[in-house]
């Protein structure tokens, strides 16, 4: 019986190393979402003897993406997965600034890929596998900044901070016998593109920036495999779900 996952963010980053460590694991079936496609991960899938499907998607544009999930899950034969697993990675900074001096399309796409994507995700995924008897997970990646605000990360912060209070009320909504268990989790400070784009940005629109500037001068950035490595681990775990909204910085 193979493993089923959907993931989201799948091309750069630590979503690209989940996918790698995913398909490492053997007898996977990983459908990987994101804007474009990479070949050195069909590579690796057919070394492992998993099974690795691409969609190049935009989930700036998510109802169409979540539909076409849908519809992709009930082809499926569902006694052939031993789990059925979805990971919400995707999301953006976009440019860092002040609300009163953001462009409304910026916002309007944050928001887009951030938090209406996976909770229309959310929502496709448990209503197609709700008849399955395999153990169905959502693991929503979150941030620290849902949980602590900073100037000039509106839409980032609103976005995380509704991924982690919608992963509560899902939790409430499957409690019980065959319910999916759901976890919105940080999962730390990653060297990454958002990094990148965070440490790069105009200083008089984000005063934060030498904050992100010190975190990679002092080697304080965790690599996308090893957050990766530490994100699988939790999803892992005997007691995932037991918390709705958790941290891998914590126990």
């Amino acid at each position: 019986m193979s493993e089923l996952f959907i993931l989201t963010g799948a091309s750069r980053g630590m979503g690209r190393a989940m996918a790698e460590q995913l398909l490492r694991r053997g007898e996977v079936t990983l459908l990987a979402i994101s804007r474009g496609t990479d070949a050195a991960l069909e590579a690796v899938a057919a070394e492992a003897g998993s099974l690795l499907l691409q969609w190049p998607l935009d989930l700036a544009d998510p109802l169409p993406a979540a539909q076409r999930v849908s519809d992709w899950l009930g082809t499926l034969h569902a006694p052939a997965f031993q789990s059925a697993t979805l990971i919400n990675n995707a999301g953006t900074v976009g440019r860092p600034a002040p609300l009163a001096q953001a462009e409304l399309a910026d916002l309007s796409q944050a928001l887009r890929v951030g938090l209406e994507a996976p909770l229309l995700l959310t929502a496709a995924f448990l209503r197609a596998t709700r008849g399955w008897t395999a153990p169905r997970r959502v693991l929503n990646i979150s941030s620290g900044l849902g949980r602590n605000a900073m100037g000039s990360q509106a839409p980032y912060c609103a976005s995380k901070a509704g991924m982690d209070h919608f992963s509560r009320a899902v939790a409430l909504e499957e409690a019980g016998e065959g319910g999916a268990r759901i976890v919105s989790l940080a999962p730390g400070v990653i060297d990454t593109d958002m990094q990148i784009a965070l440490r790069g940005a105009d200083a008089a629109l984000f005063p934060d920036r030498g904050r992100f500037e010190k975190l990679k001068q002092d080697g304080l950035l965790d690599s996308p495999d090893s957050a990766a490595a530490k994100v699988l681990a939790w999803l892992d775990r005997p007691d995932f779900g037991a918390q709705p909204v958790g941290d891998v910085r914590q126990p």
